[in-house]
């Protein structure tokens, strides 16, 4: 099994773009936050998250196609690559989210995006100040980050058991923990 300094230069060989990788850390902190919830483990929910778009910048017309090759070459187990390749279902795979795991991934892979998205026009830029009220007041704006497709985060907050506010509200903590890491620390 890989440690997270292996991931990440992992996830290197493969990407360049600093923004993906600033996302792949915010995914990260969300299935991190997200294992402490379920009594799992955050380093190996960690990785999930890190290395979920692993084939993204170079194919990304045909993204998780990929992926199952690039992680079964770093010796990854297959129950780590149908995660990664769940968070796509419907969307460019087949594979449903069946393991908490999987469907925390599924939820909040569109979340984090959206929320930095919001962080980035506040005034502090910041997710340390934000709270669930200030993402839900964007969320019926359709122009507003508009690539982001929230019938995919609804459907994973269900298939949680949790309302949208609650996944929100803990994307949002995630995201607080990792705020230098992933650029949304801001003027606070």
């Amino acid at each position: 099994m890989l440690n997270r300094d292996e991931a990440i230069r992992l996830w290197r060989t493969h990407n360049q773009d600093e923004s993906l990788f600033r996302h792949a850390l915010s995914v990260e902190a969300a299935l991190r936050r997200f294992a402490v919830r379920y009594g799992q483990d955050p380093d190996w929910w960690g990785l999930v998250g890190l290395l979920h778009d692993i084939d993204y910048e170079r194919w990304p017309e045909e993204h998780l196609k990929h992926a199952r090759t690039l992680l079964a070459g770093a010796g990854l187990p297959e129950d780590f690559i149908r995660a990664v390749e769940s968070h796509g279902w419907g969307l460019c795979t087949d594979v449903e989210p069946k393991s908490d795991m999987e469907k925390v991934l599924y939820a909040v892979d569109e979340l984090t995006g959206f929320i930095a998205a919001c962080a980035f026009v506040r005034p502090s830029r910041s997710v340390l100040d934000m709270e669930v009220k200030s993402v839900r007041k964007k969320w019926g704006a359709a122009a507003f980050a508009a690539k982001v497709d929230r019938s995919v985060i609804e459907k994973g907050a269900a298939m949680l058991g949790l309302s949208l506010d609650e996944l929100i509200g803990e994307t949002i903590l995630a995201l607080r923990d990792a705020s230098e890491a992933v650029g949304l620390k801001g003027t606070l």
